[in-house]
């Protein structure tokens, strides 16, 4: 079962990543949203739902989403990961929020981490995944509602 663990701010800082003269630090927003994390949980009835594992490490980070008149209504996120993963993960979800899903589609791992602070160059690449589970999720979503339901009408 993926899980969300709170951590001590002593462990939230001695885990930090981004180099500045030697001295690692996280960005405030990278402290806050693992501290505090937006949307965890699943979504009830999801329209779309994925699952991304980093292929370097050991993260994962499921998403799950309600789509109602073409808008992100609903967005929740499960993680098991390091303080980066979950605060990434945390970011997407806040910045998809209401939004149409053209434009939570096209939400990136550049702009999830920038609207962070910043995040160590290695990390793009094992921890920002919630980006690619969006996406895959909203794919998810488009498949679902390409399939006919049960009681309706096909045409020929």
């Amino acid at each position: 079962m993926l899980a969300v663990a709170s951590q001590p701010v002593a462990f939230i800082q001695r885990a930090a990543r981004q180099e500045i003269g030697g001295l690692a630090l996280y960005s405030e927003q990278v402290r806050a949203h693992y501290a505090d994390p937006r949307n965890v949980g699943s979504v009830a009835n999801p329209s779309g739902k994925a699952l991304v594992k980093s292929t370097l490490d050991s993260d994962t980070v499921l998403i799950s989403l309600r789509i109602e008149d073409n808008i992100v209504q609903e967005v929740k996120f499960k993680c098991m990961g390091c303080a980066v993963a979950i605060a990434c993960s945390s970011m997407a979800t806040e910045m998809v929020l209401g939004k149409p899903v053209d434009q939570a589609y096209a939400i990136t791992e550049q702009a999830v981490a920038e609207a962070l602070g910043g995040i160590p160059e290695y990390k793009m690449r094992c921890s920002n995944l919630a980006p690619a589970a969006i996406r895959d999720a909203i794919d998810d979503w488009r498949k679902r509602a390409a399939q006919p339901r049960p009681g309706d009408k096909l045409t020929l």
